[in-house]
Parts: structure tokens; sequence; C-alpha cells
């Protein structure tokens, strides 16, 4: 029974996560705490649950990130610039983890998830802003079609710091937040940012599981049952990405992120 929970959570979190740029791990987080106890026959501790899913992002972004490489999508000046807060600021959220207790980690993770599922709804129908930036760049997609999109530096380590505490806080990838930004307010085509969010992803997962294992927050028998189909669903999310439309996942997404958001929020908040 858990080897075929593992199979399902892993292929899931990481084919979702990889679709739109967000790892997973806010699959796999709710999965091991709330499915764990039925399906593995053990509760997981939150920390645990956070360091194990940080460790599993590592093989899907990295699936991931050499599809799209591939697919010549990935922007890695901006995904290096990124990742010089980034990765700091994982290791940071990553220690932080073990001072949060369950009920305020529930009640913070809820939000956080509410918070993400509204940017989700939003992405839709908000515009890139018209904001001229000292660094401007240019991408020609497979249709021949050109995007014009830019930065500036300290712009984009102020998110990068933000981006990496949440994901090893929380023990998600920061995509959530990475890619509506990137598309937002600088301007990056949809896939170049999903695309340049997973190498992001990449890079600070390896240094925030580092700090999780180090705190023996890591179950590595749970990664290993969760990576094999991680790395098949970064591949698959990234070939899908390429290939279809992603609106009738991202309503999926949507209403799971909602749902599981306002369980984490009563239950941090009102249960005892």
């Amino acid at each position: 029974m858990d080897i075929l929970f593992y199979t399902v959570v892993g292929l899931i979190a990481a084919t979702f996560g990889s679709l739109v740029g967000l790892g997973g791990g806010i699959i796999i987080v709710p999965a091991l705490v709330y499915l764990g106890p039925y399906f593995i026959g053990e509760s997981i501790p939150i920390s645990t649950a956070v360091g194990t899913s940080l460790a599993v992002l590592i093989f899907t972004a990295l699936s991931s990130t050499v599809t799209f490489f591939k697919q010549k999508r990935v922007d890695f000046k901006s995904g290096w610039l990124l990742f010089i807060t980034c990765g700091p600021g994982a290791m940071l959220g990553s220690y932080t983890t073990q001072y949060v207790n369950a009920k305020s980690f529930q009640l913070g993770f809820g939000i956080f998830m509410l918070f993400m599922a509204v940017l989700l709804i939003l992405r839709d129908y908000l515009k890139p802003l018209d904001i001229k930036w000292s660094i401007e760049r240019t991408y020609t997609d497979g249709k021949g079609q050109t995007f014009q999109y830019g930065y500036s530096v300290l712009p984009v380590l102020v998110i990068g710091l933000a981006v990496g505490f949440i994901a090893g806080l929380f023990g998600v990838g920061g995509g959530a937040l990475l890619v509506p930004v990137m598309v937002i307010l600088f301007r990056y085509p949809p896939h170049v940012a999903t695309a340049t969010s997973m190498f992001v992803i990449l890079l600070s997962a390896l240094m925030g599981s580092t700090t999780h294992f180090a705190l023996g927050e890591v179950n590595l028998w749970m990664v290993l049952g969760l990576a094999p189909t991680a790395i098949v669903g970064g591949w698959l999310g990234a070939v899908i990405a390429s290939r279809l439309g992603s609106k009738k996942l991202l309503w999926v997404l949507r209403v799971t992120f909602l749902l599981v958001a306002l369980k984490m929020i009563w239950e941090g908040a009102f249960l005892s």
C-alpha cells in the first residue's frame, strides 16, 4: 500500500508542479501529513514532511529542467541571479522550521496556500506591468513569436530571498510566487517563467534539503519511494507544458489548493 501511495503522490505532485513551475511540494507536504497515517501506517511530523518534500523536489526539478533546457526555455542568467539570494533564503527557511509549532505551521501554510490559489485564479486576468527595466531580454518561441521582457538586479535579489525562505520553511519550490511575479512584474513569457522557475527550484531545493538533512528532518526511505515517479512526473509535466494548454489542470490545482488551504486554516486556528 505504501509503494502505491508514494507512486501516486510522486507522479501527481511532480507532473502538476513541473507543468506550472511550482515544484510539487505543495501537494507532497499535505499528502504526507494528512494521508500518511492511513496509507503508510504512521503519522509524519510536519518538519519531516517539509524536509522530505524538499529533497524530492531535487529530482522533480532536475528532470523538468533538463527537459525545458532541451526546449531552450530556461533563462539561466536570471535564474542564477535569483539563486544568489534564493539559495541562502531556502537554508534560512529550512532552519526556521524547527521553531514553528504544528498549529502555527498549519495556519501559516493554509494561508500561504490560499494566497497561491488566489494568485492562480488571478493569473488569467492580470496583465503584465509596463515597467522599463534596466535589463531587457527577448525570447522567440517555436511558432516564431517574439516576446520582450526584463528585470533589474535589486528587485530580483529581494524576490529571490523571499521565495527561497518560503521554499525552505514550507517545503515547497516557491514557484507559486515566483512564476506569477515573473509573468506579471517582469513580463516573462509564461513558458520561460515556468522553465526558469524549475531551474531556481532545483538550486534552492539542493541547499534547503541539505539543511533539513543536517537537522534529521529528511526521511530517506520516503525520498526513495517518491523520487522515481517524481522524475517521471517532472519530465511529463514539462512535455505537457510544451504541447497542451494548462487551463483545465490549473483549475484542478486551484480547487485542490483552496480545499486543502481551508482545511489547514481550520485545523490550525480552531482545533486543539
